[in-house]
């Protein structure tokens, strides 16, 4: 039987680079996609195939059409199926109000998590679904506690494209349910990774854990876990769901 292909994007940190890790131990094939980093992404490859398991790096802005069209021919011509996909890749941009933010901020957000995820997913059905000749598969969207929350005072562009993300795992986990593939999403909260750096806050895990029910911030690996769960057969009736994963935020 073939060895089940994962195409995680975003996978060269945190949420990302520890779901890549995970699935390879599963058994997985994985396709670690990154945008600029690609001595992080080579670490988490190698990582993987030093555990006995089989792995490659490819670059793509998943904002672009044209770079996850080559990505995916990349996987293609390396697999010559996919299995899985988990749309990870994110970004963050300084706190901001909504009266201070400019169409380029915007821009980016939108067209790396609405468009990004869109474009991805797509060409995960056009390959995994029976409709289209495939053998079914699974898709696991990032949302994040975000989309409930608003953000209001930080990112509310951010969070507005998590609220995009969750209605997109809805309205495609039903539109390709008899078609062999099942779409969920996490709602990650407040996560300890290198995300809020970029966003210029560091410590803002460690600041906001007091606010947490369970009083302290998650890490990748719980996050990355419930992921892997939901690409599992272990989950193989559960489609549309939204997982929160928030220590009860």
């Amino acid at each position: 039987m073939n060895t089940p292909v994962l195409l995680v994007t975003g996978g060269s940190r945190g949420i990302g680079a520890a779901t890549a890790l995970t699935a390879a131990r599963a058994g997985y094939a994985v396709a670690v996609n990154y945008q600029a980093n690609s001595l992080a992404a080579d670490a988490v490859v190698r990582s993987i195939r030093e555990g006995g398991g089989q792995a490659m790096a490819v670059q793509a802005d998943v904002s672009r059409e044209e770079e996850v069209l080559a990505m995916f021919a990349r996987i293609d011509a390396k697999w010559g199926h996919l299995s899985a996909l988990v749309n990870n890749a994110g970004v963050v941009d300084v706190a901001c109000r909504v009266d201070g933010m400019g169409v380029a901020r915007l821009s980016r957000m939108l067209n790396t998590h609405v468009l990004g995820s869109f474009v991805c997913a797509r060409e995960a059905v056009l390959r995994m679904s029976t409709r289209h000749g495939g053998s079914g598969g699974a898709i696991v969207n990032l949302s994040s506690a975000a989309s409930k929350l608003g953000s209001p005072g930080q990112y509310v562009d951010y969070a507005a494209c998590k609220g995009a993300v969750d209605t997109f795992t809805i309205g495609l986990a039903k539109e390709v349910a008899a078609e062999g593939i099942r779409v969920n999403a996490v709602r990650p909260g407040i996560i300890e990774t290198e995300i809020h750096a970029s966003g210029g806050e560091p410590d803002r895990a460690q600041r906001l854990a007091p606010q947490v029910p369970m009083q302290r911030a998650g890490s990748a690996q719980e996050v990355a876990d419930a992921i892997v769960w939901l690409l599992s057969a272990q989950a193989s009736y559960c489609t549309g769901a939204l997982l929160d994963i928030g220590g009860g935020r």
